[in-house]
């Protein structure tokens, strides 16, 4: 499958009088973005260079008119080749001023000394900046208001264009394309280290541009840990092998797993994996406009009771998924978010069936207008076996 790197102007212009409408509603004058995921949402700015701590980026969002870039002068060639227009600089690193007094400047132009600016704050946000820096700028600003941004940014990125769907499907495909071919080469004997090396590999070779997330592991009877990096282990017969990877297409995520049985699988783990396919197809059949999060969590869950086991320990079985690995929301007991077409989402039901021994399942969906549409391609109904 391919795709269309980047997306073209309408695509930011439409994000740009969604989130403009909203902000209106909600009567801010300004967001004030400072995050990668979030930065790059409203202005394409794709880069690793956020790997780096030491320089702030800034991207505000005025009322009215384009975003207006606030960065260090090393980022401005790659954020000229975007959308943004206005696009201000300071050089960096300055730790006597790194930004802030070119930040309030261009707040006051855009909003005023009484600007009220919006900052996303709500779960699994955060500020890309020092509480000190923070301070320093609330007080360039003595008149302003600082306050949350009324979840617009989460309520926009949390559905999907067709364009970032498509982006998310390719990678599903891509590394759907990379699991299937796995009997060519996975064999007992290989350690964990050159399974995870040689999947990187493959991922790569076969066009992902980063596997930024690889996790799994194997054990004798079943694994108990999957999120520990891979061990100078040997893998043999009686072992399950999982691997769980979050691999990167254009800037955005898949993330699924599957698991392996080296040698004949026992009953008790032939079974397990019955369940959670199970628990996934529940999730599937489910996972329409209209229900919760919570309906979605109890369709699996009860796949899992039934069968006398119980979600795993990890909080929650499945969540969002975007420029992130994992984004907004949690397909918990308790959560009420509604599912809307467009969301992109995980199911993930895992359990313990036998002590310290567990089996986890996952795979990506989207929600259209008449149900989940699957963007992995669908894992084997019964465990495959490498012999």
């Amino acid at each position: 499958m391919t795709i269309s790197r980047g997306f073209p102007a309408a695509e930011f212009e439409a994000r740009l009088e969604n989130a403009q409408r909203r902000m209106a509603a909600a009567g801010l004058d300004l967001l004030l973005l400072t995050t990668e995921p979030d930065v790059r949402y409203f202005s394409g700015f794709l880069t690793q260079f956020w790997q780096s701590p030491t320089r702030p980026w800034f991207l505000l969002v005025p009322a009215k008119g384009k975003p207006v870039a606030v960065i260090p002068g090393i980022g401005a060639p790659a954020m000229a080749r975007t959308w943004i227009e206005d696009i201000r600089t300071w050089s960096s690193p300055n730790p006597e001023d790194e930004g802030l007094s070119l930040l309030a400047e261009t707040v006051r132009e855009l909003a005023g000394e009484t600007a009220r600016i919006g900052l996303p704050s709500g779960p699994e946000t955060h500020l890309r900046l020092p509480l000190a820096e923070y301070d320093r700028l609330r007080a360039m600003l003595p008149d302003a208001t600082f306050r949350d941004d009324a979840g617009i940014v989460r309520a926009l990125r949390i559905v999907k264009s067709e364009a970032e769907i498509a982006k998310i499907a390719a990678a599903c495909d891509l590394v759907s394309g990379v699991f299937e071919d796995w009997f060519g080469w996975l064999a007992p004997g290989m350690s964990e280290q050159e399974i995870f090396r040689r999947f990187k590999i493959a991922c790569l070779e076969a066009g992902a541009d980063d596997v930024s997330y690889l996790v799994g592991g194997a054990g004798s009877g079943g694994y108990g840990d999957i999120i520990s990096p891979p061990s100078e282990r040997k893998v043999r017969d009686g072992d399950v092998l999982i691997l769980d990877t979050g691999t990167l297409l254009d800037g955005y995520f898949c993330d699924f797993d599957r698991n392996y049985a080296i040698g004949a699988p026992s009953e008790a783990v032939a079974a397990a994996y019955r369940t959670v396919y199970a628990a996934t197809e529940a999730g599937l059949a489910a996972a329409r406009p209209g229900a919760t999060c919570a309906d979605l969590f109890r369709a699996m869950a009860d796949v899992l009771s039934s069968d006398g086991a119980a979600a795993g320990n990890v909080g929650r079985i499945g969540h969002g998924l975007g420029t992130v690995l994992t984004e907004w929301p949690s397909i918990t007991a308790d959560d009420k978010t509604e599912l809307v077409p467009g969301m992109v989402m995980t199911l993930e039901p895992g359990l313990e069936y036998a002590p310290g021994k567990m089996m986890v399942h996952e795979e990506n969906i989207v929600i259209r207008a008449d149900g989940a549409e699957l963007l992995t391609r669908r894992a084997p109904g019964e465990i495959p076996v490498v012999r």
